[in-house]
């Protein structure tokens, strides 16, 4: 069947050498054939230490689902001054496996492991004047700050380590 792409280990494994290789610490793999095509999907791998600044989708207002393949990552949430509202952790090994973001929130997403494949959807076309509108109150990627950034948000899933996973931090 012509245009059938599989999620295989030696494709996890070739796109994870192009993420820990880049200054980034992360690397998309599109499936979609084109920016205009709709939903978009996407694997993408985040290596430990990798900042993806805070952002949501409003113009036009787009959803966003999650789910780690290999690993495990960390979603936060924030409100409009940027206070975090909640965290949660997504295990590809469970008991949460992915989060299915509601257009207009706030988030960042860690890797919680040296590495981790993620599926990602979302609705395209993707224009890359409006597909995020990135948080005032967050540094620009590459800027002062974004380490230790990362760092307080590690340390959100710090003390839930050692539990069942999923929501570790909620104050709404």
């Amino acid at each position: 069947m012509e245009n059938v792409q599989l999620l295989t280990h030696a494709l996890f494994e070739s796109i994870e050498g192009e993420a820990s290789g880049s200054a980034r610490r992360r690397k998309n793999f599109n499936f979609h054939a084109s920016a205009a095509e709709n939903p978009h999907r996407m694997l993408n791998v985040l290596c430990r230490g990798t900042y993806v600044r805070p952002h949501r989708h409003v113009t036009p207002p787009k959803s966003e689902a999650f789910i780690p393949l290999t690993g495990a990552v960390g979603v936060v949430l924030f409100d409009d001054a940027g206070a975090v509202t909640a965290a949660h952790r997504l295990d590809a090994a469970g008991p949460v496996r992915g989060i299915d973001l509601p257009p207009g929130v706030w988030h960042t997403v860690i890797a919680l492991t040296e590495t981790s494949v993620c599926y990602e959807v979302k609705p395209g076309p993707w224009e890359p004047a409006s597909d995020k509108d990135f948080a005032a109150w967050a540094p620009a990627e590459g800027a002062v700050g974004c380490a230790d950034l990362v760092a307080r948000w590690e340390a959100l899933f710090a003390a839930a380590e050692a539990g069942p996973g999923g929501e570790v931090y909620n104050v709404g």
